[in-house]
């Protein structure tokens, strides 16, 4: 008698699969802690998993060898604001790239594109599904049996309930969250541990010096100003640094602030930010970029009306960050000490944030993150 052939190929599959199955059978649920508070259960660590912000790659990385392996889909790709950042993970095991499920609005997220990748878990953020858990996306996709996690509970918009966390007790949370979810519990422990005991000697180094008021903007380019970072985020990253924010702000997360403003404050020193999107508008810091480049952006940003009686302009106290460094929490770290750096140089002069990238990249990184991050106009 002939057998079939798909039937045969089960039937010699069949004893090296059993061993598998048995292992899955033996295992307890996972059970995870998102970032909104939401108790979870998996049946085992998720294999396909759907990223409705692409950024979260990026932690991935820190903690797995080989991200891209898991991930059958995303959206946003673009918030990377990296070419060749995005270049480095979008690729899967067959050579193809990953699929998209949307853009970076967050009403741009397809419901029939993730279910057609039969993830077993989307990962969601409060920024990628503004309307969290209660939204119709998530609702659908449980509908679907398809579980949705929250890697950030980070949101600016304006009726955000409640106060979100400092952004290292979110760091070390999310940190957890992940181990578990990729069972990577030792990696994600080493890391936080690293990152503790960096901090730790960026608030030794500053445990004697005042504050220096800074003008950190969130949104810099070439036609506008002037978008100052908020108390919250930003704000609290800058002040770990050394920093401490306009007076006239009180916003959670940014203001638009006349110039006038900027001139009657005279900070000290001016953060600005940039990356590889939009580069004809904005300074191109990023992986990959051009330091010449960033540098020439950071004069234009300089050069804008009215600016050039500032102190820190007029000083040339004039600096630019990748946005990866603020947006991708586990690389907040390398704001806080590169800030550090610019704002109190005696104090810190033995901090080297190159090393600190160097360390990253050689001890957790799966793909190691080209330069450059950071900027100096001078």
């Amino acid at each position: 008698m002939t057998l079939p052939r798909r039937r045969l190929a089960i039937l010699l599959a069949a004893p090296l699969l059993a061993p598998a199955a048995a292992r899955s059978a033996s295992r307890a649920p996972l059970r995870v802690t998102d970032m909104l508070g939401r108790s979870i259960e998996l049946p085992q660590p998720p294999r396909r998993i759907v990223l409705l912000d692409a950024r979260d790659i990026v932690t991935m990385s820190l903690l797995h060898p080989d991200p891209s392996s898991l991930v059958i889909g995303w959206a946003g790709p673009e918030l990377f604001d990296s070419d060749i950042l995005r270049s480095q993970y979008d690729r899967q095991p067959g050579g193809g790239r990953i699929p998209l499920v949307g853009g970076m609005a967050a009403d741009s997220r397809s419901l029939e594109a993730i279910l057609t990748l039969a993830p077993d878990l989307v990962v969601a953020t409060a920024q990628s599904a503004p309307e969290l858990a209660e939204g119709n996306l998530v609702r659908q996709l449980a509908a679907a049996g398809i579980p949705t996690v929250f890697s950030s509970a980070d949101s600016n918009r304006p009726d955000a309930a409640g106060a979100p966390a400092g952004p290292m007790d979110s760091l070390a949370r999310s940190l957890t969250l992940w181990g578990a979810l990729l069972d990577r519990e030792a990696q994600a422990e080493a890391f936080a541990g690293f990152v503790q005991e960096k901090l730790a000697r960026v608030r030794s180094r500053l445990a004697a010096v005042a504050p220096r008021k800074t003008y950190l903007e969130v949104q810099s380019t070439y036609d506008d100003c002037c978008w100052s970072a908020g108390s919250q985020i930003w704000g609290e990253l800058l002040a770990m640094a050394g920093g401490r924010s306009l007076d006239a702000v009180s916003a959670r997360w940014f203001v638009k602030l006349p110039v006038e403003q900027l001139i009657t404050e005279a900070p000290e020193a001016y953060i600005a930010t940039g990356g590889a999107y939009a580069p004809g508008m904005r300074p191109a810091i990023g992986p990959g970029c051009d330091p010449q480049r960033a540098r020439e952006g950071l004069r234009r940003l300089s050069e804008r009306t009215g600016l050039a009686t500032v102190p820190a302009i007029r000083e040339a106290r004039v600096y630019g960050i990748w946005t990866g460094l603020i947006a991708i929490r586990p690389l907040n770290p390398l704001f806080v000490e590169v800030a550090a750096k610019w704002l109190h140089p005696e104090a810190c002069r033995d901090l080297d944030p190159g090393e600190t990238l160097d360390l990253i990249n050689r001890r957790f990184m799966a793909r190691p993150l080209a330069g450059p991050l950071w900027v100096s106009l001078s």
